[in-house]
């Protein structure tokens, strides 16, 4: 019995995903890169995946609700052809409920066996019959569970969240987390100028807005595979989100100077701070792993950027040779990432409530390390995509306490007129998805005193 290929594609990523421990992306994109696929199916496939990962939690529930058999009984194979089946029923309006069935049960038959086939349809019509009347649990009684369910986020984040930010608050973020991010680019204005990249983008059909905040910023309204796009081929645009462009903006680097960014791959910041200096001066790009370096390296070429130096050093261990060399030095530093789940959906499973303490430790050792490297009158800057005050304001607060020669600086001048926040005269800004439609995004900026 043939199964649609894009199903089938979709099934062995969430099973490389789910039962491997591959990260999502990199699945992925090593499935996409499949020739025989269509761009159509490229985009079903990515929908399912993302779509199902995001959903996962919700869709267990009414699994358990729905099947005779508990879930850790059932086969890694047919519990993602049901949890994708689910997601297909409850949460696109375009596919039908016949080929949502039907295509679930040939999957069943060819990664299980008849009995398998049989189960996954008698869930998944019954799950059909009674969708319009599924029963969450009671928002009243319980909000916690009602709202991890509903929202499908684990408990301890839910909880944690309403401690901090309230109810309603709370219910906002966890909807904007199961959006669809927007699709935005940073225009290479060393290659070309925006109105002559929106022209050649629209020639070739895409619908284009400018972006939310930043004048170097466009958003692509119906997206395909950037690397088959020409405008990306030519180094026109770098794809990245208008939260991280902002770090750029609030680090400011001017042409000539020497800029250090300690944890760079896969290059966006860095890319974006070499245009901002006109491709004069140096920025010395680092990562931990080679083979993220690669990717700066190819990203720099594209753009046409030959001020950026890469290197392969761990940002923790100290580089004597930098002492006080850098006008500039950023750390973007690693994070439990929860400002971009509805990027990487697989965050809210791979993370746990005691994950942000071994993370704050290594972000205090990267941060101290790093600001040696700065010049007396230089610039820190401090950036993560997490919207955890624990590895945000406090990170940086510890440290301006324990390190008295740098101080907080307001960064109202260096951020848009649309962003004001009161936290800027302060020194740093947080974003939430919800408030501002862009990633949660910190980014905080410390000067060394002369």
């Amino acid at each position: 019995m043939m199964v649609d290929k894009a199903r089938e594609t979709a099934l062995k990523i969430l099973y490389d995903i789910n039962d491997k421990g591959a990260y999502s992306n990199i699945s992925l994109n090593k499935y996409l890169n499949d020739q025989e696929l269509r761009d159509i199916d490229r985009s079903f496939i990515t929908d399912i995946v993302y779509g199902t990962m995001n959903r996962r939690l919700t869709v267990d529930y009414f699994i358990e609700k729905y099947s005779s058999i508990k879930i850790k009984k059932l086969s890694p194979w047919i519990l993602n052809i049901l949890r994708m089946g689910i997601y297909q029923l409850l949460f696109t309006d375009r596919i039908p409920v016949s080929a949502a069935c039907n295509e679930s049960v040939r999957l069943a038959k060819k990664y299980g066996h008849m009995a398998s086939s049989k189960y996954v349809n008698a869930v998944l019509r019954n799950i059909a019959r009674n969708k319009d009347n599924l029963q969450y649990p009671d928002k009243d009684s319980d909000l916690l569970t009602y709202l991890s369910v509903k929202y499908s986020h684990p408990q301890w984040m839910v909880e944690e969240w309403l401690k901090r930010f309230g109810e309603e608050f709370t219910e906002e973020l966890l909807k904007a987390n199961n959006s669809i991010p927007l699709f935005t680019v940073r225009v290479n204005t060393l290659k070309i100028s925006k109105d002559s990249l929106a022209e050649i983008l629209e020639k070739d059909g895409f619908e284009i807005e400018n972006g939310k905040y930043l004048e170097e910023a466009l958003i692509i309204k119906n997206p395909v595979s950037v690397q088959k796009m020409e405008a990306f081929k030519k180094g026109y645009f770098q794809v990245q989100d208008e939260s991280s462009m902002l770090v750029a903006k609030v680090l400011d680097p001017k042409p000539g100077e020497t800029v250090l960014d300690v944890c760079s791959a896969p290059g966006g910041k860095s890319t974006h701070i070499a245009q901002l200096m006109n491709n004069k001066g140096t920025v010395i790009s680092r990562d931990i792993h080679e083979h993220k370096i690669k990717l700066i390296d190819e990203a720099k070429k594209r753009l046409g950027l030959d001020i950026i130096k890469t290197e392969v050093f761990d940002a923790v261990t100290l580089d004597d040779g930098l002492i006080e060399k850098a006008d500039r030095v950023l750390v973007d530093a690693p994070c439990t990432g929860l400002g971009i789940i509805r990027r990487k959906p697989d965050i809210k499973w791979s993370r746990n409530s005691g994950d942000k303490k071994e993370i704050t430790e290594l972000q205090e050792r990267i941060l101290s390390t790093a600001s040696k490297y700065v010049k007396k009158g230089g610039v820190l800057v401090y950036s993560t995509c997490t919207v955890e005050p624990e590895e945000n304001e406090e990170t940086v607060e510890r440290f301006i306490k324990n390190n008295g020669d740098f101080y907080l600086e307001d960064i109202t001048p260096l951020v848009p007129k649309t962003l004001k926040k009161e936290s800027l005269i302060k020194g740093y800004l947080q974003l939430y998805p919800n408030i501002d439609g862009v990633d949660g995004f910190f980014i905080s900026r410390m000067v060394r005193r002369s």
